[in-house]
Protein backbone atom coordinates (compact mmCIF):
# COMPACT_ATOMS: atom_id res chain seq x y z
CA UNK A 1 0.00 0.00 0.00
CA UNK A 2 2.79 2.32 0.86
CA UNK A 3 4.30 1.76 -2.59
CA UNK A 4 0.93 2.55 -4.27
CA UNK A 5 0.75 5.85 -2.37
CA UNK A 6 4.19 6.84 -3.58
CA UNK A 7 3.28 6.04 -7.17
CA UNK A 8 0.12 8.15 -6.79
CA UNK A 9 2.11 11.14 -5.51
CA UNK A 10 4.56 10.95 -8.43
CA UNK A 11 1.71 10.59 -10.93
CA UNK A 12 -0.10 13.63 -9.52
CA UNK A 13 3.08 15.73 -9.65
CA UNK A 14 3.84 14.71 -13.23
CA UNK A 15 0.22 15.49 -14.19
CA UNK A 16 0.54 19.05 -12.86
CA UNK A 17 3.60 19.75 -15.01
CA UNK A 18 2.15 17.93 -18.02
CA UNK A 19 -1.04 19.98 -17.76
CA UNK A 20 0.95 23.21 -17.75
CA UNK A 21 2.96 22.06 -20.78
CA UNK A 22 -0.26 21.46 -22.71
CA UNK A 23 -2.07 24.65 -21.69
CA UNK A 24 0.59 27.38 -21.68
CA UNK A 25 3.47 28.80 -23.62
CA UNK A 26 6.30 27.64 -21.40
CA UNK A 27 9.74 26.16 -21.34
CA UNK A 28 10.86 23.33 -19.10
CA UNK A 29 14.03 22.92 -17.09
CA UNK A 30 15.86 20.66 -14.69
CA UNK A 31 17.45 21.69 -11.42
CA UNK A 32 19.43 20.32 -8.52
CA UNK A 33 21.37 21.60 -5.57
CA UNK A 34 22.51 21.07 -2.00
CA UNK A 35 20.84 22.45 1.09
CA UNK A 36 20.94 22.35 4.84
CA UNK A 37 17.73 21.21 6.48
CA UNK A 38 16.69 21.67 10.08
CA UNK A 39 13.59 21.48 12.24
CA UNK A 40 12.13 24.49 14.00
CA UNK A 41 10.87 23.05 17.25
CA UNK A 42 8.96 24.69 20.07
CA UNK A 43 7.69 22.85 23.11
CA UNK A 44 6.89 23.14 26.81
CA UNK A 45 9.69 20.85 27.96
CA UNK A 46 11.25 22.59 31.00
CA UNK A 47 14.69 21.18 30.00
CA UNK A 48 14.43 22.35 26.37
CA UNK A 49 16.99 25.18 26.72
CA UNK A 50 19.54 22.65 27.99
CA UNK A 51 19.17 20.20 25.12
CA UNK A 52 18.09 22.20 22.08
CA UNK A 53 21.70 22.93 21.10
CA UNK A 54 22.23 19.18 20.71
CA UNK A 55 20.06 19.27 17.58
CA UNK A 56 21.86 19.99 14.31
CA UNK A 57 20.94 20.45 10.71
CA UNK A 58 21.51 17.71 8.12
CA UNK A 59 23.07 18.11 4.71
CA UNK A 60 20.76 17.16 1.87
CA UNK A 61 19.81 17.88 -1.68
CA UNK A 62 16.91 18.60 -3.96
CA UNK A 63 16.45 17.77 -7.64
CA UNK A 64 13.60 17.91 -10.09
CA UNK A 65 11.83 19.77 -12.86
CA UNK A 66 10.62 23.32 -13.28
CA UNK A 67 8.33 25.15 -15.70
CA UNK A 68 8.83 28.80 -16.68
CA UNK A 69 5.55 30.52 -17.65
CA UNK A 70 5.39 34.24 -18.55
CA UNK A 71 2.21 36.13 -17.75
CA UNK A 72 2.33 37.95 -21.07
CA UNK A 73 4.63 38.57 -24.01
CA UNK A 74 6.19 41.59 -22.28
CA UNK A 75 5.77 40.65 -18.62
CA UNK A 76 8.74 40.45 -16.27
CA UNK A 77 6.68 38.33 -13.88
CA UNK A 78 6.72 34.55 -14.32
CA UNK A 79 4.94 31.63 -12.74
CA UNK A 80 7.33 28.75 -11.94
CA UNK A 81 5.68 25.53 -10.74
CA UNK A 82 7.94 22.54 -10.19
CA UNK A 83 8.26 19.00 -8.95
CA UNK A 84 11.26 18.18 -6.73
CA UNK A 85 12.59 15.31 -4.69
CA UNK A 86 13.68 17.01 -1.45
CA UNK A 87 15.45 15.61 1.61
CA UNK A 88 14.65 17.09 5.00
CA UNK A 89 15.13 16.37 8.70
CA UNK A 90 17.80 16.87 11.38
CA UNK A 91 20.42 15.22 13.57
CA UNK A 92 20.94 14.94 17.33
CA UNK A 93 24.10 14.22 19.28
CA UNK A 94 24.90 14.30 22.98
CA UNK A 95 27.98 13.40 25.03
CA UNK A 96 27.51 12.28 28.63
CA UNK A 97 29.99 13.02 31.41
CA UNK A 98 29.73 10.01 33.78
CA UNK A 99 31.91 7.68 35.80
CA UNK A 100 29.39 4.83 35.82
CA UNK A 101 30.79 2.16 33.46
CA UNK A 102 27.27 1.04 32.59
CA UNK A 103 26.20 4.49 31.47
CA UNK A 104 26.14 5.94 28.02
CA UNK A 105 29.06 8.04 26.94
CA UNK A 106 27.59 9.33 23.63
CA UNK A 107 24.34 9.17 21.69
CA UNK A 108 23.85 10.10 18.01
CA UNK A 109 20.53 9.97 16.21
CA UNK A 110 19.02 11.22 12.97
CA UNK A 111 15.56 11.93 11.64
CA UNK A 112 15.67 11.89 7.83
CA UNK A 113 12.45 12.49 5.85
CA UNK A 114 12.14 12.73 2.07
CA UNK A 115 9.35 14.43 0.14
CA UNK A 116 7.97 14.95 -3.33
CA UNK A 117 7.61 18.72 -3.23
CA UNK A 118 5.63 20.99 -5.54
CA UNK A 119 6.74 24.64 -5.28
CA UNK A 120 4.45 27.26 -6.86
CA UNK A 121 6.65 30.34 -7.13
CA UNK A 122 6.07 33.77 -8.65
CA UNK A 123 9.37 35.14 -9.96
CA UNK A 124 10.31 38.65 -11.05
CA UNK A 125 13.11 38.87 -13.65
CA UNK A 126 15.01 42.18 -13.88
CA UNK A 127 17.44 42.57 -16.82
CA UNK A 128 21.05 43.45 -15.93
CA UNK A 129 22.40 43.07 -19.46
CA UNK A 130 21.69 41.37 -22.78
CA UNK A 131 21.80 37.85 -21.31
CA UNK A 132 21.87 38.39 -17.54
CA UNK A 133 18.84 38.86 -15.31
CA UNK A 134 18.49 39.28 -11.58
CA UNK A 135 15.67 37.04 -10.34
CA UNK A 136 13.78 37.14 -7.08
CA UNK A 137 10.67 35.24 -6.13
CA UNK A 138 8.54 33.51 -3.55
CA UNK A 139 5.47 31.37 -3.21
CA UNK A 140 3.87 28.47 -1.42
CA UNK A 141 4.78 24.83 -1.66
CA UNK A 142 3.01 21.57 -0.98
CA UNK A 143 4.86 18.34 -0.33
CA UNK A 144 3.97 14.69 0.07
CA UNK A 145 5.76 12.22 2.32
CA UNK A 146 7.83 9.83 0.18
CA UNK A 147 10.00 7.85 2.59
CA UNK A 148 12.47 8.28 5.42
CA UNK A 149 14.27 6.67 8.30
CA UNK A 150 15.08 7.16 11.97
CA UNK A 151 18.45 5.98 13.26
CA UNK A 152 19.99 5.97 16.73
CA UNK A 153 23.46 4.92 17.86
CA UNK A 154 24.54 4.78 21.51
CA UNK A 155 28.01 4.04 22.80
CA UNK A 156 28.83 3.21 26.41
CA UNK A 157 31.90 4.06 28.43
CA UNK A 158 32.64 0.37 28.93
CA UNK A 159 32.98 -0.14 25.17
CA UNK A 160 29.50 -1.50 24.46
CA UNK A 161 27.59 -0.17 21.46
CA UNK A 162 23.96 -0.33 20.41
CA UNK A 163 22.06 0.98 17.44
CA UNK A 164 18.59 0.91 15.95
CA UNK A 165 17.18 1.92 12.59
CA UNK A 166 13.60 2.24 11.33
CA UNK A 167 13.09 2.61 7.57
CA UNK A 168 9.33 2.01 7.68
CA UNK A 169 8.19 5.21 9.39
CA UNK A 170 4.57 5.41 10.61
CA UNK A 171 2.52 7.77 8.45
CA UNK A 172 -0.79 9.43 9.36
CA UNK A 173 -2.28 11.98 11.75
CA UNK A 174 -1.83 10.08 15.01
CA UNK A 175 0.73 10.44 17.76
CA UNK A 176 4.25 9.45 16.71
CA UNK A 177 3.36 9.57 13.00
CA UNK A 178 4.60 11.63 10.05
CA UNK A 179 1.92 13.52 8.17
CA UNK A 180 1.37 12.57 4.54
CA UNK A 181 0.87 16.20 3.51
CA UNK A 182 2.98 19.23 4.39
CA UNK A 183 2.99 22.82 3.16
CA UNK A 184 4.94 26.01 3.59
CA UNK A 185 6.54 28.95 1.78
CA UNK A 186 9.59 29.36 -0.48
CA UNK A 187 11.88 32.25 -1.21
CA UNK A 188 14.62 32.56 -3.82
CA UNK A 189 17.05 35.08 -5.26
CA UNK A 190 19.79 34.78 -7.84
CA UNK A 191 20.70 35.19 -11.48
CA UNK A 192 19.59 33.82 -14.83
CA UNK A 193 22.29 33.76 -17.51
CA UNK A 194 20.86 32.65 -20.81
CA UNK A 195 19.28 29.28 -20.13
CA UNK A 196 21.22 28.70 -16.88
CA UNK A 197 19.99 29.93 -13.50
CA UNK A 198 21.67 29.98 -10.09
CA UNK A 199 19.73 30.87 -6.95
CA UNK A 200 19.90 30.87 -3.19
CA UNK A 201 16.82 29.25 -1.67
CA UNK A 202 14.96 29.29 1.60
CA UNK A 203 11.85 27.34 2.63
CA UNK A 204 9.87 27.24 5.83
CA UNK A 205 7.09 24.82 6.78
CA UNK A 206 3.85 26.28 8.10
CA UNK A 207 2.41 23.13 9.65
CA UNK A 208 3.65 20.38 11.96
CA UNK A 209 5.06 17.52 9.87
CA UNK A 210 5.23 15.17 12.88
CA UNK A 211 3.24 14.71 16.07
CA UNK A 212 5.19 13.65 19.12
CA UNK A 213 4.20 10.28 20.70
CA UNK A 214 1.63 10.21 23.48
CA UNK A 215 4.27 9.45 26.07
CA UNK A 216 5.88 12.80 25.19
CA UNK A 217 2.59 14.71 25.11
CA UNK A 218 3.70 16.68 28.17
CA UNK A 219 6.07 18.54 25.88
CA UNK A 220 3.27 19.74 23.58
CA UNK A 221 5.85 20.08 20.81
CA UNK A 222 5.55 21.70 17.37
CA UNK A 223 7.82 20.67 14.48
CA UNK A 224 8.26 22.56 11.22
CA UNK A 225 10.76 22.06 8.40
CA UNK A 226 13.31 24.66 7.31
CA UNK A 227 15.87 24.50 4.49
CA UNK A 228 18.58 26.87 3.29
CA UNK A 229 20.55 26.06 0.15
CA UNK A 230 21.41 26.75 -3.44
CA UNK A 231 20.09 25.62 -6.81
CA UNK A 232 21.69 25.26 -10.23
CA UNK A 233 19.41 24.64 -13.20
CA UNK A 234 19.08 24.88 -16.94
CA UNK A 235 16.09 25.49 -19.20
CA UNK A 236 15.59 23.61 -22.44
CA UNK A 237 15.18 25.81 -25.49
CA UNK A 238 14.44 29.50 -25.72
CA UNK A 239 11.51 31.19 -24.04
CA UNK A 240 8.63 30.82 -26.56
CA UNK A 241 6.85 33.96 -27.60
CA UNK A 242 3.15 34.28 -26.93
CA UNK A 243 1.38 34.41 -30.26
CA UNK A 244 -1.08 37.14 -31.06
CA UNK A 245 -4.73 36.25 -31.40
CA UNK A 246 -5.97 35.60 -34.91
CA UNK A 247 -9.40 36.49 -36.30
CA UNK A 248 -12.01 33.77 -36.03
CA UNK A 249 -15.56 35.11 -36.60
CA UNK A 250 -17.39 31.85 -35.91
CA UNK A 251 -15.06 30.94 -33.01
CA UNK A 252 -14.53 27.40 -34.24
CA UNK A 253 -10.76 27.50 -33.71
CA UNK A 254 -9.98 27.85 -37.42
CA UNK A 255 -8.60 31.25 -38.53
CA UNK A 256 -10.87 33.09 -40.98
CA UNK A 257 -8.15 33.06 -43.62
CA UNK A 258 -8.17 29.23 -43.55
CA UNK A 259 -11.94 28.77 -42.94
CA UNK A 260 -14.03 27.72 -45.98
CA UNK A 261 -17.17 28.67 -43.99
CA UNK A 262 -16.01 31.63 -41.83
CA UNK A 263 -19.50 32.49 -40.55
CA UNK A 264 -20.56 28.93 -39.63
CA UNK A 265 -18.80 26.91 -36.92
CA UNK A 266 -17.17 23.81 -38.32
CA UNK A 267 -14.25 21.42 -37.87
CA UNK A 268 -10.68 21.32 -39.05
CA UNK A 269 -11.39 18.11 -40.95
CA UNK A 270 -14.01 19.91 -43.06
CA UNK A 271 -11.98 23.14 -43.42
CA UNK A 272 -14.24 25.03 -41.03
CA UNK A 273 -17.56 23.95 -42.49
CA UNK A 274 -20.42 22.34 -40.47
CA UNK A 275 -20.41 18.58 -39.92
CA UNK A 276 -23.49 17.64 -37.85
CA UNK A 277 -22.59 13.96 -37.50
CA UNK A 278 -18.89 14.71 -36.86
CA UNK A 279 -17.71 12.12 -39.37
CA UNK A 280 -15.19 14.40 -41.06
CA UNK A 281 -17.36 14.90 -44.15
CA UNK A 282 -18.92 18.34 -44.63
CA UNK A 283 -22.73 18.32 -44.60
CA UNK A 284 -22.90 19.62 -48.17
CA UNK A 285 -21.01 16.49 -49.35
CA UNK A 286 -22.60 14.00 -46.90
CA UNK A 287 -25.43 11.73 -48.15
CA UNK A 288 -26.20 10.82 -44.55
CA UNK A 289 -25.60 14.14 -42.72
CA UNK A 290 -27.40 12.98 -39.55
CA UNK A 291 -25.55 9.67 -39.21
CA UNK A 292 -21.78 9.36 -38.89
CA UNK A 293 -20.27 7.44 -41.77
CA UNK A 294 -17.21 6.97 -43.98
CA UNK A 295 -16.03 8.78 -47.05
CA UNK A 296 -16.00 5.57 -49.10
CA UNK A 297 -19.71 5.17 -48.32
CA UNK A 298 -20.37 8.87 -49.16
CA UNK A 299 -20.77 9.75 -45.48
CA UNK A 300 -23.12 6.88 -44.66
CA UNK A 301 -22.46 4.19 -42.01
CA UNK A 302 -20.78 0.89 -42.82
CA UNK A 303 -23.40 -1.73 -43.94
CA UNK A 304 -24.43 -4.77 -41.85
CA UNK A 305 -24.96 -7.70 -44.26
CA UNK A 306 -26.19 -10.27 -41.71
CA UNK A 307 -28.30 -7.79 -39.75
CA UNK A 308 -26.83 -8.68 -36.37
CA UNK A 309 -26.08 -5.11 -35.35
CA UNK A 310 -22.35 -5.41 -36.12
CA UNK A 311 -21.22 -3.64 -39.27
CA UNK A 312 -19.32 -5.58 -41.89
CA UNK A 313 -15.99 -3.88 -41.20
CA UNK A 314 -16.08 -4.97 -37.55
CA UNK A 315 -17.92 -8.28 -38.02
CA UNK A 316 -15.55 -11.26 -37.98
CA UNK A 317 -18.45 -13.43 -39.17
CA UNK A 318 -20.21 -11.00 -41.61
CA UNK A 319 -22.42 -13.67 -43.23
CA UNK A 320 -23.60 -15.31 -39.98
CA UNK A 321 -25.65 -13.45 -37.37
CA UNK A 322 -23.91 -13.29 -34.01
CA UNK A 323 -23.51 -11.08 -30.98
CA UNK A 324 -21.88 -7.66 -30.87
CA UNK A 325 -19.78 -8.48 -27.82
CA UNK A 326 -18.27 -11.40 -29.77
CA UNK A 327 -17.52 -9.25 -32.86
CA UNK A 328 -20.52 -10.63 -34.72
CA UNK A 329 -19.75 -14.32 -34.06
CA UNK A 330 -21.47 -16.94 -31.89
CA UNK A 331 -20.74 -17.37 -28.18
CA UNK A 332 -17.13 -18.60 -27.89
CA UNK A 333 -15.13 -20.42 -25.25
CA UNK A 334 -12.14 -18.07 -25.33
CA UNK A 335 -9.98 -19.89 -22.78
CA UNK A 336 -10.89 -23.42 -23.95
CA UNK A 337 -11.75 -24.64 -20.45
CA UNK A 338 -15.05 -26.22 -21.51
CA UNK A 339 -17.16 -23.40 -20.04
CA UNK A 340 -18.56 -20.94 -22.62
CA UNK A 341 -17.95 -17.25 -22.15
CA UNK A 342 -21.59 -16.55 -21.16
CA UNK A 343 -21.24 -18.79 -18.10
CA UNK A 344 -17.50 -18.32 -17.56
CA UNK A 345 -16.73 -15.57 -15.02
CA UNK A 346 -13.09 -15.67 -16.15
CA UNK A 347 -13.46 -16.15 -19.92
CA UNK A 348 -9.85 -15.30 -20.73
CA UNK A 349 -8.26 -17.55 -18.11
CA UNK A 350 -8.71 -21.36 -17.98
CA UNK A 351 -10.39 -22.38 -14.76
CA UNK A 352 -12.54 -25.03 -13.13
CA UNK A 353 -16.31 -25.43 -12.95
CA UNK A 354 -16.23 -25.29 -9.14
CA UNK A 355 -15.21 -21.64 -9.39
CA UNK A 356 -17.47 -20.78 -12.38
CA UNK A 357 -14.64 -21.06 -14.88
CA UNK A 358 -12.09 -19.13 -12.81
CA UNK A 359 -8.81 -20.47 -11.41
CA UNK A 360 -8.60 -21.45 -7.77
CA UNK A 361 -8.62 -18.03 -6.00
CA UNK A 362 -5.76 -16.48 -4.09
CA UNK A 363 -7.68 -14.05 -1.84
CA UNK A 364 -4.62 -12.38 -0.33
CA UNK A 365 -2.63 -12.38 -3.61
CA UNK A 366 0.45 -13.94 -2.03
CA UNK A 367 1.01 -16.61 -4.70
CA UNK A 368 -0.50 -19.44 -2.60
CA UNK A 369 -4.03 -20.42 -3.64
CA UNK A 370 -6.79 -20.57 -1.03
CA UNK A 371 -6.96 -24.35 -1.02
CA UNK A 372 -3.31 -24.56 0.05
CA UNK A 373 -3.08 -21.30 2.03
CA UNK A 374 -3.21 -21.70 5.82
CA UNK A 375 -3.74 -17.92 6.12
CA UNK A 376 -5.99 -17.23 3.08
CA UNK A 377 -7.00 -13.73 4.19
CA UNK A 378 -3.50 -12.57 5.13
CA UNK A 379 -0.66 -12.17 2.65
CA UNK A 380 2.27 -14.43 3.42
CA UNK A 381 4.99 -16.49 1.76
CA UNK A 382 4.96 -19.85 0.01
CA UNK A 383 7.67 -21.16 2.35
CA UNK A 384 5.41 -20.31 5.32
CA UNK A 385 2.32 -22.02 3.79
CA UNK A 386 0.82 -18.67 2.84
CA UNK A 387 1.15 -17.13 6.29
CA UNK A 388 3.06 -13.88 6.89
CA UNK A 389 6.64 -13.89 8.11
CA UNK A 390 6.77 -12.68 11.65
CA UNK A 391 8.25 -9.16 11.80
CA UNK A 392 11.82 -8.87 13.01
CA UNK A 393 10.91 -6.26 15.63
CA UNK A 394 8.24 -8.57 17.11
CA UNK A 395 10.78 -11.42 17.38
CA UNK A 396 13.26 -9.05 19.01
CA UNK A 397 10.67 -7.97 21.60
CA UNK A 398 9.87 -11.60 22.41
CA UNK A 399 13.59 -12.48 22.70
CA UNK A 400 14.20 -9.48 24.95
CA UNK A 401 11.34 -10.51 27.25
CA UNK A 402 12.66 -14.09 27.39
CA UNK A 403 16.13 -12.93 28.43
CA UNK A 404 14.67 -10.95 31.35
CA UNK A 405 12.47 -13.69 32.89
CA UNK A 406 13.74 -14.54 36.38
CA UNK A 407 12.87 -17.32 38.87
CA UNK A 408 13.55 -17.88 42.55
CA UNK A 409 16.91 -19.53 43.09
CA UNK A 410 16.81 -23.28 42.24
CA UNK A 411 13.00 -23.03 42.01
CA UNK A 412 10.40 -22.73 39.27
CA UNK A 413 8.60 -19.78 40.87
CA UNK A 414 8.50 -16.74 38.57
CA UNK A 415 9.66 -13.54 40.22
CA UNK A 416 6.99 -10.79 40.17
CA UNK A 417 9.47 -8.44 38.45
CA UNK A 418 9.12 -10.61 35.33
CA UNK A 419 5.35 -10.13 35.02
CA UNK A 420 5.45 -6.79 33.11
CA UNK A 421 7.72 -8.41 30.48
CA UNK A 422 5.41 -11.43 30.18
CA UNK A 423 2.46 -9.02 29.83
CA UNK A 424 4.19 -7.44 26.82
CA UNK A 425 4.39 -10.89 25.22
CA UNK A 426 0.68 -11.41 25.96
CA UNK A 427 -0.09 -8.11 24.25
CA UNK A 428 1.76 -9.27 21.11
CA UNK A 429 -0.11 -12.61 21.12
CA UNK A 430 -3.46 -10.81 21.50
CA UNK A 431 -2.67 -8.49 18.59
CA UNK A 432 -2.07 -11.40 16.21
CA UNK A 433 -4.22 -14.51 16.91
CA UNK A 434 -2.32 -16.43 14.20
CA UNK A 435 0.83 -16.58 16.36
CA UNK A 436 1.69 -19.59 18.51
CA UNK A 437 4.41 -19.70 21.14
CA UNK A 438 6.89 -22.39 22.13
CA UNK A 439 8.27 -22.00 25.68
CA UNK A 440 11.60 -23.76 26.27
CA UNK A 441 13.30 -24.12 29.65
CA UNK A 442 17.10 -24.61 29.95
CA UNK A 443 19.55 -25.05 32.83
CA UNK A 444 23.31 -25.17 33.35
CA UNK A 445 25.18 -28.46 33.78
CA UNK A 446 25.46 -28.05 37.57
CA UNK A 447 23.75 -30.65 39.74
CA UNK A 448 21.84 -33.84 38.91
CA UNK A 449 20.77 -34.27 35.30
CA UNK A 450 17.21 -35.47 35.98
CA UNK A 451 16.67 -32.71 38.53
CA UNK A 452 17.69 -30.15 35.91
CA UNK A 453 15.26 -31.69 33.40
CA UNK A 454 12.42 -31.43 35.92
CA UNK A 455 13.36 -27.86 36.92
CA UNK A 456 13.53 -26.64 33.30
CA UNK A 457 10.17 -28.31 32.51
CA UNK A 458 8.57 -26.78 35.62
CA UNK A 459 9.81 -23.31 34.72
CA UNK A 460 8.51 -23.61 31.15
CA UNK A 461 5.16 -24.93 32.49
CA UNK A 462 4.87 -22.01 34.94
CA UNK A 463 5.43 -19.46 32.17
CA UNK A 464 2.77 -21.26 30.10
CA UNK A 465 0.40 -21.26 33.06
CA UNK A 466 0.86 -17.50 33.46
CA UNK A 467 -0.06 -16.91 29.83
CA UNK A 468 -3.15 -19.15 30.16
CA UNK A 469 -4.20 -17.25 33.31
CA UNK A 470 -4.15 -14.06 31.23
CA UNK A 471 -6.52 -15.47 28.60
CA UNK A 472 -4.16 -17.00 26.00
CA UNK A 473 -5.60 -20.22 24.57
CA UNK A 474 -3.79 -23.39 25.63
CA UNK A 475 -3.81 -24.55 21.99
CA UNK A 476 -1.48 -21.64 21.14
CA UNK A 477 1.14 -22.60 23.75
CA UNK A 478 3.69 -25.39 24.06
CA UNK A 479 6.15 -25.84 26.93
CA UNK A 480 9.18 -28.15 27.12
CA UNK A 481 12.19 -28.46 29.39
CA UNK A 482 15.57 -29.42 27.96
CA UNK A 483 17.67 -29.20 31.12
CA UNK A 484 21.37 -28.80 30.21
CA UNK A 485 21.00 -30.48 26.76
CA UNK A 486 21.08 -27.25 24.71
CA UNK A 487 23.74 -25.00 26.23
CA UNK A 488 24.79 -21.70 24.65
CA UNK A 489 28.43 -22.28 25.63
CA UNK A 490 30.77 -24.77 27.35
CA UNK A 491 29.50 -23.79 30.80
CA UNK A 492 32.89 -23.74 32.47
CA UNK A 493 32.74 -20.34 34.16
CA UNK A 494 29.98 -18.95 36.39
CA UNK A 495 29.18 -16.31 33.74
CA UNK A 496 28.79 -19.00 31.07
CA UNK A 497 26.62 -21.12 33.34
CA UNK A 498 24.41 -18.11 34.08
CA UNK A 499 23.79 -17.64 30.35
CA UNK A 500 22.83 -21.30 29.97
CA UNK A 501 20.16 -20.95 32.70
CA UNK A 502 17.37 -19.37 30.63
CA UNK A 503 13.88 -19.53 29.14
CA UNK A 504 13.48 -19.11 25.38
CA UNK A 505 10.25 -17.97 23.70
CA UNK A 506 9.88 -18.94 20.02
CA UNK A 507 7.10 -17.58 17.76
CA UNK A 508 5.53 -19.29 14.74
CA UNK A 509 2.26 -19.14 12.78
CA UNK A 510 -0.62 -21.54 13.20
Amino acid sequence: MRSMKKQGILAAAIFILSYNVCTAQIRMGILAGPHSSSVIETNTNPDWNDIKNNYHSRSGFHAGFIADIPFSATSKLYFQPGVNFTTKGRKYSETFDTTDFRSRSRMDSSQFINYIEIPLNFVLKLPLGRRVKFIIGAGPYVSFFFNGKEKSETSFINGDFSNSENKDLPVGNGAGKYKTFDYGVNGLAGFEIGRVFLTANYSRGLTDFWKNPENLAIYNGHFKHQTIGGTLGVFFGKQPKIEKKVKDKDKDGIPDKEDACPTEPGTAATKGCPDKDADGIADLDDKCPDAAGLKKYNGCPVPDSDGDGVNDEEDKCPQVAGLKKYNGCAIPDSDGDGINDEEDKCPQVPGVKKYNGCPIPDSDADGVNDEEDKCPQTKGTKENNGCPVIKKEVVEKINYAARQIQFDYTKATIKPSSYPLLDEVIKILNQDPSLILSIEGHTSNDGIYQANIRLSQARADNVKAYFVSKGIEVSRLKSQGFGPDKPLNNGKTEAEKAKNRRVELKLSNR
